[in-house]
C-alpha cells in the first residue's frame, strides 16, 4: 500500500468509510503506517510518529490499530507467539504471502480457496463467517542470503 501515496484526505475517508471516526491520531496513525511497505508493530509505529514529533501514547497507537483493524481498514499479521503486526492493504478480499526473514509482506488478490473452505463447510455442516489465509516462509532475497 505504501507506494500508492494515499492522502491524509484519503485515509481520513476510508477510515470513515468504514465506520471509524477519522480521529487525529487514528490519522496519524494509518498515514505512518501507510509509509510501510510491508508491516509494522504498534512499537514500531509509535517510536517512527516519536521520530517525526508526533505526540501520541503507545496506548493510542494500540487502541487506533485495534479499532482499525476491527473495522477491517488493517491487516493484522501474526509473526511467531509474541509479535503482531499490522499492515495497511488494498480493498477486497486478499490473502498474503509473509517473509519469516524479513517481514516482507506480498497482497494476493482474490481467494481460489473459497470454493475449497464452502465445500469443506457445506460437508461439515459448517456455516463459514469469514476467513483469511496466510502462506509463510522465505522471500526470493532472504533464501538468497
Amino acid at each position: 500500500m505504501a507506494t500508492d501515496a494515499p492522502t491524509r484526505d484519503d485515509l481520513a475517508a476510508r477510515l470513515a468509510g468504514a465506520g471509524v471516526k477519522p480521529s487525529r491520531s487514528r490519522v496519524l496513525v494509518l498515514e505512518e503506517l501507510a509509509r510501510e511497505a510491508n508491516d509494522a508493530t504498534a512499537q514500531q509505529l509509535h517510536r517512527r510518529l516519536a521520530r517525526r514529533n508526533r505526540s501520541i501514547g503507545l496506548a493510542t497507537v494500540y487502541r487506533a490499530l485495534s479499532a482499525m483493524t476491527e473495522a477491517g481498514v488493517v491487516d493484522e499479521l501474526p509473526h511467531g507467539t509474541t509479535e503482531t503486526c499490522y499492515r495497511l492493504c488494498g480493498s477486497g478480499h486478499h490473502h498474503h504471502l509473509v517473509c519469516d526473514g524479513c517481514h516482507r509482506v506480498i497482497e494476493l488478490p482474490g481467494c481460489p480457496a473459497k470454493g475449497w473452505i464452502e465445500r469443506g463447510a457445506r460437508e461439515a455442516g459448517f456455516e463459514v463467517t469469514g476467513h483469511r489465509l496466510e502462506a509463510h516462509g522465505l522471500c526470493a532475497e532472504c533464501r538468497r542470503r
